[in-house]
């Protein structure tokens, strides 16, 4: 445990010395201020964050979550220093779990700035408290998901931006493809699609439900690709 929190502090203190943490935090709060402003915060629009959450706050995770993750492997690959690393005595498991909760507290942070904007909300009406949890316990969820993907493709290419393209490809197929396409056949193929499909299983937390049948679905897919990239990491010390 020990080693797993020094991963972590020595991520998140790689995330604040970084430029590109900067970036990505800037262009997140830009994109979901404007997604707020024009699509919620107007004349005749319901005094609710559902359209933001359950739509826009999405498509901004599917491409800036892989950003802030392209770094976390990659670029130690990159400048060697991942023979270091592997030569103190740390395991794979404690280095991607570091690594993954590093990036998960990072998202922490940006997710407590979207709380302006209920804020904003109670100005003009009566925000649901219990609406609102359910949607961050959703968005964690979420969160921790992609952040797994793109730690998994960190790990699999030194190169950050080939990195963060097949992040992008990947969450793009897992959230909007697999959707899209289910709405388009029927039978067994469509209850499949429907499974695989994130925001199938993120639309209830938008609506204020908590179904267990969704949390395991991202808390067993999270776990999916962080052993993946365990046994990427295994790999590297091999070669």
């Amino acid at each position: 445990m020990r080693n797993i929190t020094t991963m972590v502090q020595r991520e998140l203190g790689a995330y604040f010395l970084s430029p590109i943490a900067y970036a990505v935090s800037a262009v997140f709060l830009f994109a979901t201020g404007l997604a707020f402003a024009l699509g919620t915060f107007r004349n005749g629009a319901e005094a609710s964050l559902r359209s933001l959450i359950e739509f826009w706050v999405v498509v901004i995770l599917v491409f800036v979550l892989p950003m802030l993750t392209m770094r976390l492997v990659s670029e130690e690959l990159r400048s060697g220093t991942i023979e270091t690393l592997m030569t103190v005595p740390i395991t794979e498991i404690e280095v991607v779990l570091g690594k993954f909760f590093g990036a998960l507290v990072f998202y922490l942070i940006l997710l407590a700035t979207l709380l302006v904007y209920p804020i904003v909300l109670s100005m003009f009406g009566p925000v649901d408290a219990m609406l609102l949890v359910c949607n961050y316990i959703g968005l964690l969820l979420l969160g921790a998901l992609y952040i797994s993907v793109g730690l998994f493709f960190s790990a699999f290419t030194r190169h950050q931006i080939i990195a963060v393209l097949l992040s992008f490809a990947l969450l793009a197929l897992m959230t909007f493809a697999s959707h899209g396409l289910a709405q388009t056949v029927d039978g067994w193929p469509k209850a499949v699609l429907q499974h695989l499909s994130v925001r199938t299983h993120f639309f209830d937390f938008v609506r204020g439900m908590v179904d267990m049948n969704h949390v395991i679905f991202f808390l067993t897919t999270t776990a999916l690709f962080l052993f993946l990239t365990v046994k990427r990491v295994e790999m590297r010390r091999w070669q």
